[in-house]
């Protein structure tokens, strides 16, 4: 196999595994970012490594749920009603994958992604500075009574197929399993044999000294342009000069979508504002990351903190903090976990870049040289690994034949 040079743009977990996984197979490899490792969501996540995450958030009744939520103060979903003309698009586009069978098909992609995620981290990490953030747990999720599980039915049947058999645990067993939970948690259910990472921020910067000490090449650039000879990518144009390439790979989350577009390619991507609460010295942590399905927020125990995060607003990439997400969220934390005390609190927003299907892009766009690996949406610390194995095997010519769900060319 020849040696290429390549350019990987964005220093988020799908950047950096594609670069590393792509320096490892022997090509030169530079990777850059205007910010900085993980500075993104690949820093502001809930640090969970979501095998289990094969429900997408589009299925049937959303149109009808979606409607409820935005009309009420209390729920996770919220829009910026000024931003609806430009959504408008995306969200019929969104609606159109919202039938059963669409939804199932989105499932089984979603699996095939994800079913290995702990692995595939171990992988990525294993014998560096970056592995020590690799934590194994089992995962929960918090339902006020057997009732309100039962009514999550249907995405419980996805992750059956997908090969996820619940345990279920009610009453005061709940407390014995996991003391953190308060009575207003009467049903947990568990999944065995998962993990989460403790730390995402520590681990970008610490992946991105293994990429380096591996001899891959990290600059503080912006991607500016690119130069196409014969509709084929020659250079990478930065705000720190030019970068001559074979290859590039589009790693930039929800950034790639103007990048992108200079390439002619026009991507269906919007943002999705996440949110997180992250408590410091808590007096309380949970034995397990959880999920708790009344707020629809994630808890995960990390060495800096609690970690609370969650909440979904639909809208632009205003650096200005929506109060509305995050003031829901200490509300709902301060209902679960009513003994909660710690020394203060850090407030964070963050970007999910998300496709209309809830499928990320990965692989070539059109025949340009330049490789997709964004869009995933709520799963991208789960599945960043394999992405940038997958775009480091096709780089190298060892093409897979079954991802053509995830085809950077679909929309086209």
């Amino acid at each position: 196999m020849r040696a290429q040079k390549i350019i990987v743009v964005g220093a988020g977990i799908c950047g950096l595994s594609s670069a590393i996984w792509l320096r490892r197979a022997g090509h030169e490899v530079t990777l850059i970012d205007k910010d900085g490792p993980g500075a993104g969501a690949s820093y502001g996540n809930a640090g969970l490594l979501a095998e289990w995450a094969v429900v997408p958030v589009s299925g049937p009744g959303i149109a009808w749920t979606g409607l409820k939520y935005l009309t009420s103060r209390d729920a996770p979903l919220s829009l910026e009603w000024r931003e609806l003309p430009r959504l408008a698009p995306w969200l019929r586009q969104f609606l159109r994958n919202s039938s059963d069978a669409k939804t199932r098909q989105i499932s089984a992609a979603l699996s095939h992604l994800l079913h290995d995620s702990v692995d595939q981290h171990r992988a990525l990490a294993r014998g560096t500075i970056a592995e020590r953030w690799i934590a194994s747990s089992d995962f929960g999720w918090a339902y006020a009574n057997r009732a309100a599980f039962e009514a999550d039915s249907y995405g419980w049947e996805l992750r059956r197929i997908a090969g996820y058999t619940p345990e279920v645990i009610e009453g005061d067993a709940v407390r014995e399993i996991e003391p953190m939970l308060g009575p207003a948690t009467q049903c947990l259910v568990r999944l065995r044999g998962h993990g989460h990472i403790t730390n995402p921020g520590a681990y970008m910067t610490d992946l991105a000294q293994v990429f380096q000490g591996e001899g891959g090449t990290y600059r503080h650039a912006a991607m500016r342009d690119v130069t196409l000879a014969d509709g084929r990518i020659t250079e990478v144009i930065t705000d720190q000069g030019t970068l001559p390439c074979d290859a590039a790979v589009l790693a930039a989350g929800i950034w790639s979508k103007p990048l992108a577009r200079k390439l002619g390619v026009k991507v269906p991507l919007v943002a999705e504002r996440g949110f997180h609460l992250e408590f410091k010295n808590p007096s309380q942590m949970p034995r397990m990351p959880l999920m708790m399905t009344a707020g629809k927020f994630a808890v995960n125990p990390m060495a800096q903190g609690l970690r609370c995060a969650g909440m979904v607003e639909l809208g632009g990439t205003s650096p200005r903090i929506s109060r509305g997400p995050i003031e829901l969220l200490r509300r709902n934390v301060a209902k679960m976990f009513p003994d909660l005390e710690y020394d203060e609190v850090e407030e964070w927003m963050g970007y999910r870049p998300s496709t209309p299907d809830s499928l990320p892009m990965i692989g070539q766009m059109g025949a340009s040289g330049i490789y997709a690996a964004f869009g995933h949406q709520h799963i991208g610390l789960t599945g960043g690994p394999k992405t940038g194995r997958w775009v480091a095997d096709m780089i190298g010519g060892r093409g897979n034949s079954d991802l053509e769900a995830f085809g950077a060319n679909r929309f086209s």
